[in-house]
């Protein structure tokens, strides 16, 4: 061999050879990255040499995508993914994009696994979300995962290389799922704790209301928000928030509590103005009657303002005198402007007991005092219970007529079957008891007590009493005796069989019959006890007795007969006498 030939330059075929000898064939660099030199530019392709028998060709947009690197330049040495050594054309298959993903996915790989933070380039809207360009590798980027809020327009997000983190990969399936969420919530984080170290409670700052709720109101303190509860807006009762801020309006706040874990901050606006409830008994004491508004009404009853700040609350026991068992909508509405009474004042607690019937008459005193004991009222028959009869009256209060003043002689659990609800009745007040809200009423009254006097010939009056002799008719002939019932009066008793004469023989009750007025003699009167008894044998007795005594006994000779019989004639006698007076 020549010296010429020894020292001549190594042509492209030694130059393969060397690389089949090194790789163990050019069929082995298929699939890998591999360094050329640019050694021509075809208007926007690039030409390289990439050392094997054939030249590869890239387009210069795969060099220069999304703003990385200006263009090559002839005689540049650059790294490519070989794909295949020749094609059809006889050409090598390269590709600058694949180097550059290849060299990608080792960088994504150790920043997944250190949980280092990414940039990338969003580059397209897909179904769902966003695809992302991560140096030639591309992600997929969640709707959910691009902002802490929902966006409407993603547009200024578009094409901006910014910071993301890897949630998932899969080179296998060359997925790869990516967060710019968390990358702001991190940011926030530490912008939050920084703001919230600089922040301590009963600190006075300005905010502007940043969002509003049923709840409160959020309020921007300079990159942190804090919740003003809409129970801190004001001492006044605020029924929401809306009602006294707006969105965009700067406000003052106090920092009622920091959370420092959370980063949770409290604020309060009603703070920074005096207190209503200093002082608030010597305001309100009790028994001193206001003027309010209803505010709010619930089931247990009704809050009332009393001033800006000072509410206090109507127990439904407490709102009227009659209506029990009504919702306290019924009885007032909202807004509507009421008198009040306070009952109770807790200044600890913040509460105040209020009353609404308190400041109306006491309906039972009303009655009372139109309706004294003795009088006779009218009303409607309202219920019926086993125990007697509701009587509606004037005031919308009722009575109750008690089974045992129904009748004087029936009894009770009989006479209330000839009521019925909706008769209109009349009542004598028997009893006012304005504490226990109770009237006592009586129907049978109304008659008089038939155990009080009664009535006798000549319209005088006689005090019944034991030992009286007094007419009476017979209502019942029945076979142990007679219902009598004394003249002149309602009292009617029973004779029974061995009082209705002295004699044994005369001792039966078919002797006498319906209609017949008989003397009698009262053997027990007891208007307490409400019991009255006659005898016929009694009378008989007691004027055999009194005759003896008047004519002579037995002994001076005369016999029973001779002296019952001049008892009878004097007694004949006396009655003509009356008689003939009386026609006269």
């Amino acid at each position: 061999m020549s010296s010429a030939t020894a020292q001549r330059a190594p042509s492209r075929d030694d130059f393969a050879a060397l690389l089949d000898e090194s790789y163990g064939g050019s069929d082995a660099l298929e699939g890998s990255v591999i360094k050329g030199r640019v050694v021509g530019i075809e208007k926007d392709v690039a030409v390289i040499d990439i050392g094997l028998k054939t030249e590869g060709r890239v387009p210069l947009k795969e060099f220069t995508g999304f703003g990385r690197d200006p263009a090559p330049q002839v005689g540049e040495e650059v790294e490519v993914y070989l794909e295949r050594i020749e094609n059809a054309l006889g050409e090598a298959v390269i590709s600058r994009e694949k180097a550059r993903r290849e060299e990608s996915w080792v960088k994504l790989e150790k920043a997944f696994e250190s949980n280092e933070k990414v940039e990338g380039v969003i580059f397209n809207q897909v179904k769902g979300g966003f695809t992302v360009d991560l140096d030639s590798a591309v992600a997929f980027l969640p709707r959910s995962q691009v902002d802490i809020r929902p966006i409407r327009d993603a547009a200024p997000l578009m094409n901006v290389p910014q910071p993301f983190h890897i949630l998932k990969m899969d080179r296998r399936r060359g997925n790869i799922v990516v967060s710019r969420r968390t990358v702001l919530e991190e940011s926030r984080a530490e912008q939050r704790h920084e703001i919230v170290a600089n922040l301590e409670e009963g600190q006075v700052i300005e905010g502007v209301v940043k969002n509003i709720t049923d709840y409160g109101a959020f309020v921007d303190l300079g990159g942190i928000d804090g919740l003003l509860h809409v129970t801190d807006i004001a001492w006044r009762r605020v029924n929401h928030p809306s009602e006294v801020l707006t969105i965009g309006q700067t406000v003052r706040v106090k920092i009622i509590k920091i959370n420092h874990e959370t980063h949770r901050i409290s604020l309060g606006m009603k703070q920074l103005l005096e207190d209503p409830w200093q002082g608030i008994e010597a305001k309100y004491p009790i028994g001193a009657k206001f003027h309010g508004r209803v505010t709010n009404i619930t089931d247990y009853g009704a809050f009332v303002e009393l001033e800006p700040g000072i509410e206090g609350l109507v127990h439904v026991s407490e709102m009227s005198w009659t209506k029990k068992n009504v919702h306290p909508g019924k009885i007032v509405s909202t807004s509507q402007e009421v008198d009040v009474q306070v009952l109770e004042v807790d200044p600890v607690k913040r509460r105040i007991s209020l009353g609404l019937k308190q400041c109306l008459q006491n309906p039972w005193e009303a009655f009372a005092e139109k309706h004294p004991v003795g009088s006779i009222v009218e009303g409607e028959v309202k219920n019926k219970t086993e125990f007697g009869l509701f009587i509606g009256l004037d005031g919308d209060v009722d009575g109750m007529v008690h089974l045992s003043d129904l009748d004087w002689n029936r009894p009770g659990e009989q006479v209330i079957e000839e009521y019925k609800k909706g008769d209109v009745i009349k009542a004598q007040v028997l009893d006012v008891d304005i504490e226990k809200e109770r009237i006592s009423l009586g129907v049978k009254q109304l008659a008089g007590d038939p155990f009080a006097t009664a009535s006798v010939e000549d319209g005088g009056t006689v005090e019944i009493k034991k030992g009286a002799v007094v007419t009476s008719e017979v209502i019942e002939v029945k076979e142990s005796g007679i219902d009598v019932k004394i003249v002149g009066t309602d009292l009617t008793t029973f004779v029974k069989r061995a009082e209705l004469a002295r004699d044994r023989a005369d001792q039966r009750p078919e002797r006498f019959a319906v209609g017949e007025k008989v003397d009698v003699r009262v053997t027990l009167f007891d208007r307490k006890a409400r019991k009255i008894a006659v005898s016929i044998k009694a009378l008989e007795m007691a004027e055999e007795k009194e005759a003896i005594a008047q004519y002579g006994s037995a002994d001076s000779g005369a016999s029973l007969g001779d002296i019952l019989g001049a008892a009878l004639k004097a007694r004949e006698g006396e009655a003509a006498k009356k008689k003939g007076k009386g026609e006269e």
